[in-house]
């Protein structure tokens, strides 16, 4: 929690309270299902909360931002960006049943209103969102090609509506078909841990 305090450290009473809880919630859930490596839950809020955080050093949503979280997982990065934009609306969105099933526990635990979780493939999804947001998920060429549906036309945020995309490693080919409308970030550049010295966000507009 040290770490959400030190890079966040204007959070109201609620978010602090629902950020401190996600640690003990994770922890259990883990020990009944695997949403996270048994040696990599001890780094919970380093590598899953914070790294889904980094969404917030791109952009500020707006209240009343509409965000998708594809392959969301255990709830990253829907959840913690779900506690930072409670003015926001976050639909959280897996296949994998008893992922999205926990997901939907644990914000239900935190007293999470603008959450709602969903079991299905995101080609089947017909929504409208300012943004879409993913952990590492898919090539970004499948899932622009999958999400582009789901983009709504009209603006509400200081960027245009599209995708945001936390990702690691060596990119530039990745995003060589998007380079005219791809911004790519370095992780590193706002958080000094090691761990983010290889990663990435990448944001893509969506016309």
């Amino acid at each position: 929690m040290e770490l959400i305090d030190r890079y966040f450290p204007s959070l109201t009473t609620e978010q602090r309270r629902q950020f401190e809880a996600l640690g003990p919630l994770y922890n259990d859930w883990n020990s009944k299902i695997n949403l996270i490596s048994r040696k990599d839950i001890d780094n919970l809020y380093e590598h899953h909360i914070l790294h889904s955080l980094a969404i917030c050093k791109v952009l500020n949503f707006k209240p009343g931002t509409k965000i998708m979280d594809v392959g969301t997982g255990g709830g990253f990065p829907g959840i913690p960006l779900a506690i930072m934009y409670p003015d926001s609306e976050f639909h959280l969105v897996d296949s994998i049943g008893k992922k999205i099933r926990t997901a939907a526990a644990i914000a239900e635990s935190i007293g999470l209103k603008n959450v709602r979780c969903t079991q299905e493939r995101v080609e089947d999804e017909k929504g409208k969102y300012d943004f879409i947001v993913s952990r590492a998920v898919m090539p970004l060429s499948d899932l622009y090609r999958l999400c582009r549906k789901n983009v709504a036309k009209e603006q509400h945020n200081a960027l245009p509506n599209g995708l945001i995309c936390l990702k690691g490693g060596e990119l530039q080919q990745e995003i060589l078909p998007f380079r005219h409308i791809a911004d790519l970030m370095d992780l590193s550049d706002w958080f000094e841990e090691e761990y983010f010295k290889t990663k990435k966000v990448v944001y893509l507009s969506v016309e």
